[in-house]
């Protein structure tokens, strides 16, 4: 089963088009965990216990567990959900993006050191860089397109003159070339941020039915009905609608867990109220 199969199936059964972000902080652990040699993956697997029938995937930011020497934990979080939750895939966030021959290197390490179900890439350097990752024709490729930083505009925002004359924005441009050339085995998608929805929408309009990663809700601050609104393609799916702060420090307190899935309901239903 392809990345994308998963994920359609995953949203089908849990009625849910939430992926919740596994970004760890040791030092904002509670005290019942904070200190211990794993715990960095016991706090994972609370979270992941409490949430695994609310979402459709998880996301790990690869850079909280490098800072602290954790690649261990990583793998065995990844691990831990393929092995007791096996319907719900893990997007690793590690925005890879170098020359080829590099990032079949980076490819090597997401889908078989890992065992991730996709990555997220950077375009910068050109196709060449994306191809490594799409030749596994299983997994997803989760391409950076319109991100939800501030301070992205600067760059995807910039007005670029195309071959036929007419111009487009930078961002505009990555998601027709994800769409039409580098999508040969339909297993890439994109990112596109919750907080500009007008943005949103028109990534929609030139992408047809694709399937986008959207952060941006939460504690950075996004629309939840503008989001859903103008993210969903015509199947009424589409988006893969990330929570990692808002939803995994919902209580800094050893109710951790409770108020984390609390906090994926809240989410979960109010993007199902706007569907």
């Amino acid at each position: 089963m392809g990345f994308l199969d998963q994920i359609h199936a995953a949203m089908e059964k849990n009625n849910s088009l939430l992926c919740v972000g596994l970004d760890p902080s040791p030092e904002r652990f509670p005290s019942a965990i904070a200190g211990g040699e794993q715990s960095i993956f016991e706090f994972n697997k609370a979270i992941i216990d409490a949430t695994a029938d609310l979402v459709c995937s998880y996301k790990p930011q690869a850079a909280y567990y490098h800072a602290c020497g954790a690649e261990d934990q990583l793998a065995k979080t990844i691990a831990y959900i393929h092995s007791e939750y096996p319907g719900i895939p893990v997007i690793l966030d590690s925005k890879r993006g170098d020359i080829g021959s590099t990032a079949s290197q980076y490819a090597i390490e997401a889908f078989d050191r890992y065992q991730a179900d996709a990555v997220t890439v950077n375009p910068y350097m050109g196709i060449d860089t994306i191809e490594p990752f799409t030749t596994y024709a299983d997994k997803g490729v989760v391409v950076l397109c319109r991100t939800s930083n501030p301070g992205a505009a600067a760059i995807q925002n910039l007005k670029i003159q195309k071959d036929d004359g007419n111009s487009a924005l930078l961002y505009e441009v990555i998601a027709k070339m994800c769409q039409q050339d580098w999508n040969q085995n339909n297993n890439v998608l994109l990112v596109v941020g919750a907080t500009n929805p007008a943005e949103l929408k028109c990534i929609r309009e030139l992408t047809g039915d694709m399937t986008f990663l959207v952060p941006g809700l939460g504690a950075q601050g996004g629309d939840v009905e503008a989001t859903v609104k103008s993210g969903l393609n015509s199947e009424g799916k589409g988006i893969i609608v990330n929570s990692s702060r808002g939803i995994i420090y919902a209580s800094s307190g050893d109710d951790f867990a409770e108020a984390a899935r609390q906090a994926a309901i809240e989410l979960r239903d109010e993007v199902n109220q706007y569907r």
